[in-house]
């Protein structure tokens, strides 16, 4: 069974806080001291991350961020919350975030404020929008900002698989950053092929249902695609393995590795590996 990680948004921020901050905030002289673990169960998720910070000019402060998979008309009294309650509770100014991951539909519009009047009393509360699809991958390389590494696939320019492989390398050559390569396939999904994503990078179903993104779009009923496409890619690559050893491969058995799932088929893919022939691989798939 693989091994169980940590990828949601704390663990990305925390991978390297000051350069979030500073990104988030626009301003190079703020340091992150620490990030503070949510106490508002009732409104907060795994998507939700809290920095206390610091800068010479506006002392201690805090950076609520808001990592959305896809921004909803909820956002904005969602936001107004949860500032709030940050602020009665650490007693410091706060600086909201909303980090939209995928575009809305077309029809809903993203506003960066909260409005509300009544009986002549009036509620506000402005937090700053980065849209990630308006984001240009090449920042991810350049300031670096490893906590986005992973999104590169839906930034600005981060499609081809030129730059997909690019942020793939960079997270293998880190012991910390390798265990998000299955966070980066998945939102590679989203703009390559899935045979494709799987042939250049690791796709650990067990590590990736640790994300709250993809537990997010299971709820939404998106995920049965990606599954299917998962499924495909697995098939895909167990025939090829035994074509090449041993030669073409009857449509029966094809047709037999239609139905099985992700998990059967990569246990498949080492027997299709050890064994000698191809009866013996048969013998193993009617078990």
């Amino acid at each position: 069974m693989a091994k169980v990680a940590d990828i949601g948004s704390k663990r990305l921020i925390n991978l390297a806080p000051d350069a979030w901050v500073q990104w988030v905030t626009q301003r190079p002289e703020v340091v992150a001291k620490e990030i503070l673990g949510s106490e508002f169960q009732w409104i907060s998720r795994e998507t939700d991350v809290l920095v206390k910070a610091y800068s010479a000019t506006h002392g201690d402060f805090l950076v609520l961020n808001e990592l959305q998979l896809r921004y909803t008309a909820h956002m904005p009294l969602r936001m107004r919350a949860y500032a709030a309650l940050a602020q009665e509770r650490y007693r410091l100014p706060t600086y909201p975030v909303l980090i939209n991951i995928l575009p809305p539909p077309p029809t809903l519009t993203i506003v960066n404020s909260y409005e509300q009047e009544f009986l002549g009393l009036r509620a506000i509360q402005d937090y700053r929008v980065i849209n990630l699809w308006e984001i240009d991958a090449e920042i991810v390389f350049q300031q670096p900002l490893p906590s986005l590494l992973p999104f590169v696939p839906i930034l600005r320019g981060g499609g081809e698989v030129s730059v997909v492989q690019r942020a793939l390398q960079t997270l293998r050559a880190d012991e910390q950053l390798n265990q998000l390569e299955s966070l980066l396939a998945f939102f590679a999904s989203f703009v390559l092929d899935t045979p494709l994503v799987q042939q250049i990078m690791r796709w650990d179903m067990a590590v990736l249902r640790e994300s709250p993104w993809y537990q997010e779009i299971e709820q939404r009923g998106i995920q049965q695609g990606i599954q299917q496409g998962v499924q495909q890619g697995a098939r895909q690559q167990l025939i090829r393995v035994l074509r090449r050893r041993f030669g073409e491969i009857s449509q029966e058995v094809e047709a037999r590795l239609e139905s099985e799932s992700v998990e059967k088929l990569e246990n498949l893919m080492d027997s299709a590996i050890a064994v000698s022939s191809l009866d013996e691989f048969v013998v193993i798939l009617s078990r």
